[in-house]
């Protein structure tokens, strides 16, 4: 029987300690972008330590929008609104390194990586530019003109294939893809938009299915296929914005509401789970999933902080750390081992 229990207290300890290191696994970092004049990706480990500092060779600027930072395996994507490109950097031995700079053909908002092209969506256009490896090619083979065009795009995700798109002015579009995944065509106007539509804001997207938030109207959408299926309230919380992904849970962060709330999301259902699953510093401007974590960037005014949160399997959250930025941060991205949950 003591050798059973010995046995049994050194499975328990080796489990213990395989949870300990997947939490701080040194794989995993946690980026934004300083988004200044002289904007900066902003490079922490899962503990929320700042560890890289590196020039995106570029002006920031851009506010109200989702995705200014994306990551696909060893490649980051980041917005220089005030300069019109994006930087990309790569994983190098000993974190991230700059890698290339891209000239847009308006200035960019927001990025997503899909079907081998990083698609870049501006104020007036969405473009597609062919990714290889770790290089992505300067020149777009796609580009396409956004219906509203006014310069109150808010977010680009990938579907099976077509991209989709918020206009803050009240429009949810999406633009078809070309075999290769390139842009081609023009945008359409999704259908069976909620009458009381208000400021479409964030989005998420999994395989057809694009969840998008109407945030003033507090509300979470479900499109697939070019039209709006499922809409629901956020309940108590108020102005549910930008959402991730991660398993069976839709995770959205709400401003005014300084929360994050979670949704178990199935077929065409969108059930809220827990109204608060976190409380943040200040109003959310991103929230991205990976790797077991979710990472959230606020803001007040010109001060911004960075939480990081360990997932469990049943969506529960819990603080791993918390890091102040001093300026209106943008955008935030997982890189790690794994790129989806």
């Amino acid at each position: 029987m003591r050798y059973i229990s010995v046995f049994t207290l050194s499975v328990l300890l080796i489990g213990a300690s395989a949870t300990v290191n997947a939490a701080s696994n040194p794989n995993v970092l946690v980026v934004t972008t300083s988004n200044t004049a002289q904007n900066q990706l902003l490079v922490y480990d899962t503990s929320d330590n700042l560890v890289q500092t590196l020039s995106a060779r570029g002006q920031g600027g851009v506010s109200g929008n989702s995705g200014g930072v994306a990551a696909h395996g060893n490649v980051v994507a980041a917005v220089n609104f005030g300069s019109k490109s994006v930087a990309v950097f790569e994983r190098a031995d000993k974190g991230l390194q700059f890698a290339q700079l891209i000239s847009t053909a308006s200035s960019p908002v927001s990025v997503a990586f899909g079907h081998d092209h990083l698609y870049i969506l501006g104020t007036t256009k969405v473009e597609s530019h062919r990714l290889y490896g770790s290089y992505v090619i300067g020149n777009p083979d796609g580009v396409a003109l956004l219906l509203l065009a006014d310069g109150s795009a808010a977010q680009v995700g990938v579907l099976t294939n077509q991209v989709i798109i918020t206009e803050k002015n009240n429009v949810i579009e999406t633009v078809n893809l070309l075999e290769d995944g390139s842009v081609s065509g023009i945008a359409s106007l999704v259908q069976n938009i909620p009458q009381n539509v208000n400021a479409p804001f964030g989005l998420v997207t999994r395989g057809n299915n694009a969840y998008v938030t109407i945030a003033h109207a507090d509300e979470i959408s479900l499109v697939r296929n070019g039209a709006v299926l499922t809409v629901t309230g956020s309940g108590t919380q108020h102005a549910p914005c930008w959402v991730a992904l991660a398993g069976p849970f839709l995770f959205s962060s709400n401003s005014p509401s300084m929360s994050v709330s979670r949704y178990a999301v199935y077929g065409q259902k969108i059930v809220q789970d827990a109204a608060v699953a976190a409380t943040l510093h200040g109003n959310p401007t991103d929230i991205a999933s990976g790797d077991g974590l979710i990472a959230v960037v606020d803001g007040s005014g010109q001060l911004s902080h960075l939480s990081i949160f360990q997932r469990d399997e049943d969506g529960n959250l819990t603080l791993k750390g918390a890091a102040t930025i001093t300026s209106a941060a943008n955008g935030v991205a997982i890189v790690g081992t794994e790129t989806e949950d």
